[in-house]
């Protein structure tokens, strides 16, 4: 009898651990070998984690696929108490009941994936079928592919305001750039009286912007950046620039026209590997076929004159902050002008454009600025925040991060050097204890920075609240460099 009612309080505790466990699939995007992968190196967590009252970052969604997962795993787990019912005792179910809660629990929504693998293939193809037929049932729309290692939903949104200066269009909302998530906003949202269809396309693997290229068929394309991030799974930067360029050759592919790719000329990761010598270049350095010059910017925004192809030159004024806010309206403003509209007629969208959320967005809150650029983080885009924050020299300058994640084998290293670079800009540094705890720090002091001006916050709640407990009569301003999603 004790080893019966042993055997349900685990497997109850085995049902909260599954939740998690599926929870935690689904922020791995459905990937089982970026799960398995994920189960592994932070195993115990599953035993901590799943009795926590802590609300989660990104709640769990019962979406009808999380629901099939669910119902799979019930099905087989159900099979085997059957089997044990009929050849084993209640020692045996025991047995069961911790090998499930310690062995099974964690790896059951990749079980259950696999088995599930034709039901969801088959879904998810229908869906796919009935996107590309909205698609051919819009002859005259063009599909504009966006991609990039960081900017590209920024460059989506900006496009979006600029090219909606006389074309209709559609974009990809949020940081929807999977292919069912492009698949959704066609199913749902494409109407034919659209004109642009604007994608943005997210990688993690070799082959992924290919994959979206093959569903959407874009006519142009724009390559924001090429940079170290995740590395964890593609490995090499090289593999990243051959991805992100999957982009380039499917447009040309498509057109059979250079002078439809368009490339941030200033990233040395495209610049290098560009073999579309007719391509359409933007740049903030000189390097472009768009120019962009004179940039005076301030906390309240930006002031800079892009000179065309053609010779012609505009000025422009926006609320945005920071140098990667500048290449990048640059890029959107190259793409509208290739497109038809003139510089003088984007000159009202690009005052009009506003902060995308968690990225870079100034936020005056009582005593505090805050940058929020919380939503992610690589080496090139940490420095470029910290160079904007550099730029409030009056005021007592604060940096909140757990790091950069993703990085692979270059993980230690990148975050130290980046740990260098806070203690370069900043007054005082907060850093969100993680697993890149050690190498921030370690990147701190080396450069320099005492260590009373070092926090370890034990969450961004505790980060925030220190903030508020720092001495000093100048206005704190708080750059919020990442904030790690709940897998991490």
């Amino acid at each position: 009898m004790i080893c019966l009612i042993l055997s349900i309080i685990l497997i109850i505790y085995a049902s909260q651990i599954l939740r998690y466990a599926v929870h935690m699939f689904q922020q791995n995007g459905y990937k089982n070998k970026v799960h398995a992968a994920w189960v592994i190196k932070n195993y115990g967590r599953h035993f901590t984690k799943s009795l926590s009252v802590a609300p989660a970052k990104k709640p769990l969604v019962y979406t009808p696929r999380v629901i099939r997962l669910l119902l799979t795993t019930v099905i087989w787990f159900f099979i085997l108490c059957l089997i044990n019912r009929f050849f084993g005792n209640e020692y045996t179910l025991l047995g069961f009941a911790v090998a499930y809660t310690v062995l099974l629990a964690p790896f059951a929504p990749i079980i259950s994936n696999i088995i599930n693998q034709p039901i969801e293939k088959g879904i998810a193809n229908g869906f796919k079928r009935k996107a590309m037929q909205a698609l051919e049932d819009c002859p005259g729309l063009k599909v504009v592919g966006v991609t990039g290692s960081y900017g590209k939903t920024s460059v989506k949104f900006y496009l979006k305001e600029l090219l909606g200066a006389r074309y209709e269009v559609l974009a990809t909302p949020e940081s929807y750039n999977t292919p069912m998530g492009v698949v959704k906003t066609i199913n749902n949202m494409l109407r034919p009286t659209h004109q642009i269809f604007i994608c943005e396309m997210g990688a993690r693997n070799v082959g992924d912007i290919k994959e979206l290229c093959d569903l959407v068929h874009p006519d142009y394309g724009i390559i924001t950046s090429v940079g170290e991030q995740h590395l964890e799974s593609f490995r090499t930067v090289e593999n990243i620039q051959s991805t992100k360029f999957e982009l380039a050759d499917a447009v040309y592919r498509k057109t059979g026209r250079e002078e439809n790719v368009f490339l941030n000329n200033d990233s040395e990761y495209i610049a290098s590997y560009n073999k579309y010598k007719g391509a359409v270049t933007y740049s903030v350095k000189g390097k472009g076929s768009y120019n962009t010059s004179a940039v005076a910017t301030g906390r309240h925004g930006t002031e800079f004159t892009v000179t065309a192809p053609d010779g012609s030159s505009q000025k422009f004024t926006m609320r945005l902050i920071g140098g990667h806010n500048v290449i990048n309206v640059s890029g959107a403003i190259a793409v509208s002008h290739s497109l038809g509209i003139p510089l003088s007629e984007l000159v009202l969208p690009v005052r009009r454009l506003a902060p995308v959320e968690h990225r870079m967005n100034l936020i005056e809150q009582g005593s505090l600025t805050i940058i929020d650029d919380a939503y992610n983080s690589n080496p090139a885009g940490a420095k470029a925040a910290l160079d904007t924050l550099a730029m409030f020299a009056e005021d007592m300058k604060i940096v909140i991060t757990p790091g950069m994640v993703e990085l692979g084998s270059e993980q230690d290293r990148l975050n130290g050097i980046f740990g260098g670079q806070i203690a370069e800009t900043a007054d005082w540094a907060i850093v969100v204890d993680n697993e890149n705890t050690a190498a921030i720090t370690d990147g701190l002091r080396r450069a320099g920075m005492p260590m009373e001006k070092i926090y370890l916050a034990s969450s961004f709640n505790d980060a925030m609240r220190y903030v508020y407990r720092i001495p000093g009569e100048a206005r704190k301003v708080v750059l919020i460099e990442n904030d790690l999603t709940d897998n991490y």
